[in-house]
């Protein structure tokens, strides 16, 4: 075949694929669908005559692959909107749990510290006695310090002076229930440190909170060094 019989062959092909995608385009069944490529070249076999018969079915391949092209890329485009759609919902709904989060942490902070100042108002209002049993003394430190806490500040006391708000350390000096030194330093809290153990309670919970960030670390750095 020569060089001038490839080119008309392929311009015969262009035109005869461009005229069945135009039929295809246009045909339509009595439903108002557009009919098939079968009924469409069928009902229209003028726009094929001129393409010899083993090449038509070529270019009825030709067209069909390239009408399947069409739908992969559709397809392609639909998926991908989809799933932009789905990551967009999966964001806000991670953004509304971390919010809820953030929300529910900051109640929970609050009630904390409603919790302390309440106890510490409780604390307060403590009258002295001149004498205190270790239970007596344990339910004022269950008061001050908050239900959270306290067993690591009862760990801290129990070893320091075993609730003994009078205990004195022989060699130091430190006194009271926490066994602070120097003791004058229970003073910032009330001028009955010596005799009161609401006083000294309320001196070792804030002292712990200011050195160590909570009774519980205080624990946790008493059990490694033995003392505080």
């Amino acid at each position: 075949m020569n060089r001038s019989s490839v080119r008309g062959l392929a311009v015969a092909s262009a035109t005869a694929v461009t005229a069945v995608g135009a039929v295809t385009g246009v045909v339509s069944d009595s439903g108002g669908r557009p009919a098939s490529i079968a009924e469409a070249t069928t009902g229209d076999t003028m726009l094929l005559a001129g393409i010899p018969a083993g090449q038509q079915a070529q270019v009825q391949a030709a067209f069909l692959a390239q009408q399947a092209d069409t739908q992969a890329v559709a397809a392609d485009t639909s998926a991908r909107k989809a799933a932009e759609e789905t990551a967009r919902k999966q964001a806000a709904a991670d953004a509304a749990a971390r919010q809820k989060a953030a929300q529910e942490a900051k109640k929970r902070k609050a009630e904390r510290e409603t919790a302390a100042r309440s106890a510490t108002r409780d604390a307060s209002r403590l009258s002295e006695q001149s004498s205190y049993t270790t239970a007596q003394i344990q339910a004022m430190a269950r008061q001050i310090v908050g239900a959270d806490q306290f067993q690591c500040f009862s760990n801290i006391v129990e070893h320091e002076s075993t609730w003994n708000h009078r205990a004195v350390n022989p060699t130091s000096g430190a006194y009271g229930l926490v066994q602070a030194y120097p003791a004058s330093k229970m003073s910032t809290v009330g001028a009955d440190w010596r005799t009161n153990p609401a006083t000294q309670i309320k001196w070792g919970v804030n002292y712990m909170n200011q050195r160590y960030g909570s009774p519980c670390q205080a624990w946790s750095y008493w059990q490694t060094h033995h003392s505080y």
